[in-house]
């Protein structure tokens, strides 16, 4: 029973505001994996679009994503992250509630659009406000738990997604589109409520400092090895299955069984995975390990193209274990980055800048890998691990010329809060 006990509470987080942050990414994952998981089938049975128009939707979403990441981060800096979390949570209430109102493409597109845009702007405002309202050795690891409750919830939601769609009804997908719509609208609500960050000046005099990003190499150098670094997730959620159905023998029934392990090990590990992403050195180390990881798993599923049953099973799974361990990492050394690197009065144009460069490696990413992987046969994993290896390489050059470099003119955090901060005026969205 005292086992019992001790495991349970490794997995709630810490009463007051990590825990509060971990409930709600929880009831917003629910949302969107219900979501998701019946999207397509909403789009070309409800909607009545096509696959192509499917594709540009999110093409140009993709694309509007690149353009407005920066001044978003501009806009959230200017009126605060709750406000900022709170107006993008309102706003992806609203698109999805109109999603089903939706009668040509041009209108797909705009809501595409919006969503993303709204979306950005929620996901600012959230890290902007956990960096503000958290001291500083806590911000990574209540990041680590909100991640870890967000899988959590995406399964509930896969869960309900599927449900939905064996009841093969329009109706259903409507109601499975209402509900994210519903779950977003508490969020806003609940954002709204959460105790008030301490207050980053922004006098008028600062404005050019806090674009000083722009000219910030170190950053920029940074920001680039962290968006190369993200392609361990598009070797996860496309290259892999993509590699395995058309070059392995793997029965198709795995990939739902690769999806659940990785889903299984950031619910578990998530927490104890980010133990170390609490200085420059300590991330450094991460991205360096995680790297190297990566570059292990890509032999394996080269491997993995010229074994047979139960060998290819396990050479996939081991792809799995090995990548998630990447993902481990690399998300705690990033959350890192993105909460104590940026100056406080600047922390979403810093957010927008690495969000612009991620986005723009994005484009590239899908096709890059799936040319080098999938098309060459199998040698292309090779280089796709010498790339990993360089990303290895590069960790502790890149990340000491940040940790030398000062952020220039944007002032130091604010002090941090009580761990246990009184109940505050709840901030409210400008809108409402």
């Amino acid at each position: 029973m005292d086992g019992h006990r001790f495991a349970v509470s490794r997995l709630l987080p810490p009463p007051g505001l990590p825990r509060a942050i971990a409930y709600q990414s929880a009831m917003v994952a629910v949302g969107s994996g219900t979501f998701l998981t019946g999207s397509i089938v909403f789009f070309t049975e409800v909607l009545g679009l096509s696959p192509v128009q499917i594709g540009i939707g999110f093409s140009i979403a993709g694309l509007a994503g690149v353009a407005t990441s920066l001044p978003l981060g501009a806009l959230a800096d200017r009126i605060g992250g709750q406000r900022s979390w709170a107006l993008g949570a309102l706003g992806s209430a609203l698109t999805f509630a109109a999603y089903p109102l939706v009668t040509s493409i041009a209108g797909f597109v705009v809501l595409m659009v919006v969503a993303a845009v709204t979306d950005s702007f929620a996901n600012a405002g959230r890290t902007i406000y956990t960096a503000a309202a958290m001291p500083a050795g806590d911000r990574v690891r209540t990041m680590a738990y909100a991640r870890s409750y967000l899988n959590a919830g995406f399964t509930v939601g896969t869960g309900l997604g599927a449900v939905a769609l064996a009841f093969d009804s329009a109706a259903a997908l409507v109601a499975m589109v209402l509900l994210n719509s519903a779950l977003s609208l508490l969020n806003a609500g609940l954002v709204t409520r959460l105790p008030a960050a301490p207050i980053v000046r922004h006098e008028r005099t600062a404005t050019a400092s806090r674009w000083a990003v722009l000219k910030d190499l170190p950053y920029a150098t940074s920001a680039v090895l962290l968006a190369v670094m993200m392609f361990h997730s598009v070797i996860l959620v496309e290259i892999l299955p993509l590699w395995a159905i058309t070059h392995t023998d793997a029965p198709k029934p795995l990939l739902g069984a690769m999806l659940a392990l990785n889903t299984v090990l950031v619910i578990t590990l998530q927490v104890p995975a980010a133990r170390g992403a609490d200085s420059l050195p300590g991330a450094a180390r991460l991205i360096r390990r995680g790297a190297l990881v990566t570059a292990l798993a890509c032999p394996l599923a080269a491997f993995a193209g010229r074994t047979g049953g139960g060998w290819t099973v396990v050479a996939l799974l081991g792809v799995v274990v090995l990548v998630t361990t990447t993902e481990l990492w690399f998300s705690a050394a990033l959350w890192f980055f993105q909460t104590n690197v940026p100056p406080a009065a600047s922390r979403g144009v810093y957010l927008g800048t690495a969000q612009t460069i991620s986005s723009a490696a994005d484009v590239f990413a899908p096709v890059g890998l799936t040319l080098l992987a999938i098309q060459t046969g199998g040698w292309g994993w090779w280089v796709v691990a010498a790339i990993f290896v360089g990303c290895a390489l590069a960790a502790g050059p890149a990340v000491g010329w940040v940790a030398r470099t000062p952020r220039t003119g944007a002032g130091a955090d604010p002090p941090p809060p009580p761990s246990t901060p009184e109940p505050e005026p709840a901030v409210r969205p400008t809108s409402a």
